[in-house]
């Protein structure tokens, strides 16, 4: 019996299965890690290796340089998730992986390893949307939550509205036209002179800031549940550039405040009015700007304020990491979702709605 064949009888069985237990794969972009995920809830293992100071130097990820070190890390790593875990390898039901969206070159590292480790146990191979997995690291974080929800993504590729139906069902309300918020978070911070990743720098300078320049998030898009974000960064560098020119002083902090408080106000007010128009009192954030102080705050109170009840991962799964990425494939496995077979490759881009793997 062929693997493919074998690996389609195994994955139906799993449908039914009690327990399920799966070992995930995360190689997207400059994190490597290894998780094990028992139901989709119950973390075994998260092996996570960063590489933040190795590109920190080049001032951002150096796509070559992330992929040799996914190779150099990934086999430790693995052994290190069946360590802390305490389980075999025959105790594995099946593998996941990250086959997009990432860099390609980073994300190869992580598929070819799934690959010839569910070849070499005979387990099926189940592939994972890394913005999927940002959406289930929820699951995780809170036990409880359950779909109908609207999800605000927000990362470093991606900034989008969803409505999130059942655990694999998600129609799009808005997404950026141009800059990815994560993105905007990045080049602001690079022009003040701040280290990567830029995100968590803005937030922490913030901290010591006022709001007191008044950036502006383009109004084109007011009426809908778009998001740009490409004018208010470009007026961020220009301001800091004409200033510096001209010698004027001004204080990076404020700039930094300045500019968390407008995008994240963007966010939360379409987010909110995103679930008063689905009729969803529950808001889910994911993806690794999720773990923004600010952007936490505002969603919080406005919840509060419109009765919604806002959720988001603990900050350990807010950036990149393969318990999401075990999570999701739980409730992929469940719904007959995901299998994919031996040819499956990297997609720098993936669709941010349902699953395209159908068994």
């Amino acid at each position: 019996m062929s693997y493919y064949v074998d690996s389609v009888e195994k994955f139906r069985a799993l449908k039914t299965k009690e327990d399920i237990i799966v070992l995930s794969v995360e190689s997207s972009c400059d994190e490597t890690s290894i998780a094990i995920v028992k139901n989709g809830r119950e973390v075994l293992a998260n092996i996570v290796s960063s590489q933040i100071e190795i590109h920190r130097r080049f001032g951002g990820v150096v796509p070559e340089v992330a992929s040799r070190n996914h190779i150099t890390a990934i086999s430790n790593i693995f052994n290190e998730a069946l360590m802390e875990a305490k389980i075999k390898k025959e105790d594995i039901d099946a593998v996941a992986v990250t086959y997009g969206a990432g860099l390609v070159g980073a994300l190869l590292v992580g598929v070819n390893f799934a690959k010839g480790l569910a070849y070499s146990l005979n387990l099926p191979l189940i592939a994972v949307s890394h913005v999927h997995g940002h959406i289930a690291a929820n699951y995780i974080s809170h036990k409880q939550l359950k779909p109908p929800f609207v999800c605000l993504m927000v990362s470093g590729g991606h900034t989008a509205l969803l409505r999130v139906e059942d655990y694999n069902k998600m129609t799009m309300l808005g997404t950026t036209v141009d800059d990815a918020i994560g993105e905007a978070f990045d080049k602001v911070a690079r022009v003040l002179g701040l280290s990567y990743p830029g995100g968590p720098e803005i937030d922490k300078l913030a901290a010591s800031g006022e709001a007191k320049y008044k950036f502006v998030v383009s109004k084109s898009l007011k009426g809908s549940l778009d998001f740009s974000f490409s004018g208010i960064k470009t007026e961020v560098v220009n301001f800091v550039h004409n200033a510096t020119q001209r010698k004027e002083h001004f204080n990076p902090a404020d700039v930094a405040c300045s500019f968390q408080e407008a995008v994240t106000e963007e966010l939360v007010v379409k987010a909110i009015r995103a679930c008063k128009q689905e009729g969803i009192d529950k808001l889910v954030i994911a993806g690794g700007v999720g773990a923004n102080s600010k952007l936490k705050e505002k969603a919080l109170a406005s919840g509060e304020q419109e009765g919604i009840k806002v959720y988001s991962p603990v900050l350990k799964y807010c950036t990149d990491n393969s318990a999401m990425i075990g999570a999701m494939a739980y409730y992929m496995i469940r719904d007959g979702l995901g299998l994919a077979k031996l040819d499956l490759t990297a997609k720098p881009n993936v669709p941010l709605g349902d699953s395209e793997f159908h068994d």
